[in-house]
């Protein structure tokens, strides 16, 4: 087993679930000693068969490791996890001066801030460095690593980021990670929202789902990211690698944002009642391209055609 060189106890790993687990095991498979945190059994399981070790709680983790990732669902983990009114289990109180905590979730930037504060004030160096990418690109470590925050922090990750990406930008000292994942996903949201919309307009016209993705995908409007969903739309399988609910989680984070920043958001607020109508209506743990089959069913179109 490799070790991390410079950063003290080793390396933890807080939150190893869809996403954290491929990223989790890349690091596994390059040899380096990993201790992970996480409440769910089987998001554990195919780690420890890999050699790491468990940590009872995120406090426990912090007091015997350097350098930390964390990768969990949302504002109210993140300040679970940091700030626990347990004493065990408070990261805050026992992670170690000089650690690195590399936070790589999608949370607010203002919830981010407060955090950056209190860290820097136990002397913690703090990445931000939400990822880009799915699940499929974190088993193959080709994710973008979004960074901002303490330079030292970005020099010591860095080496560790490569294995996980295949492009990583540092972008300033603050929140401008934060900024940065929310400006992607208001664009990655969208495309599924007005995709929906063309696509239920070309159906009325006699077009199949598959004759419009085929030229879409050779169009000068195509993407990667519509081409890595053609298949799904072509065969209606919405199963999810990133769910309608937690897009609708992204939006809302996105249009407070745009509230906090006076920053009037017209159509993204529209977008976010379009994953919530979507949300309630079934479709909450199907794959947010699955509004292509909600906008359907509001058409009252076949949904079978």
């Amino acid at each position: 087993m490799a070790k991390a060189e410079g950063i003290g106890a080793g390396i933890g790993w807080i939150g190893v679930g869809k996403m954290g687990n491929p990223m989790a095991t890349r690091l596994l498979e390059a040899g380096y000693r990993l201790t992970i945190c996480d409440p769910v059994a089987e998001n554990r399981a195919s780690l420890v068969a890999r050699g790491a070790q468990v940590a009872a709680t995120a406090g426990d983790l912090a007091a015997n490791c350097g350098l930390i990732f964390s990768t969990i669902p949302n504002d109210a983990v993140l300040q679970e996890v940091v700030y626990s009114a347990e004493e065990r289990g408070n990261f805050l109180t026992r992670v170690s001066a000089r650690a690195v905590l590399v936070e790589m979730s999608t949370v607010s930037p203002d919830v981010s801030r407060r955090v950056a504060d209190d860290l820097a004030r136990r002397g913690v160096g703090y990445l931000r460095c939400p990822i880009s990418g799915s699940t499929a690109l974190a088993r193959a470590g080709s994710l973008t690593a979004l960074a901002s925050g303490d330079a030292a922090a970005w020099e010591t990750a860095a080496p560790f980021l490569d294995l996980l990406t295949t492009q990583k930008f540092f972008l300033g000292p603050g929140e401008e990670a934060r900024y940065m994942k929310l400006v992607l996903n208001t664009l990655v949201g969208a495309t599924s929202a007005i995709l929906a919309e063309a696509l239920a307009l070309g159906a009325t016209g006699g077009l199949s789902d598959q004759q419009m993705m085929s030229v879409i995908a050779d169009s000068a409007v195509a993407s990667p990211l519509i081409r890595y969903k053609q298949d799904m739309i072509a065969q209606r399988d919405f199963s999810p690698a990133f769910s309608v609910v937690q897009m609708r989680k992204d939006f809302t984070l996105i249009t407070e944002a745009g509230r906090t920043q006076h920053v009037p958001m017209f159509a993204t607020n529209l977008i976010l009642q379009q994953y919530t109508a979507a949300a309630n209506a079934g479709y909450a743990e199907k794959d947010f391209f699955a509004l292509v089959e909600w906008m359907r069913m509001a058409c009252g179109l076949d949904m079978n055609a």
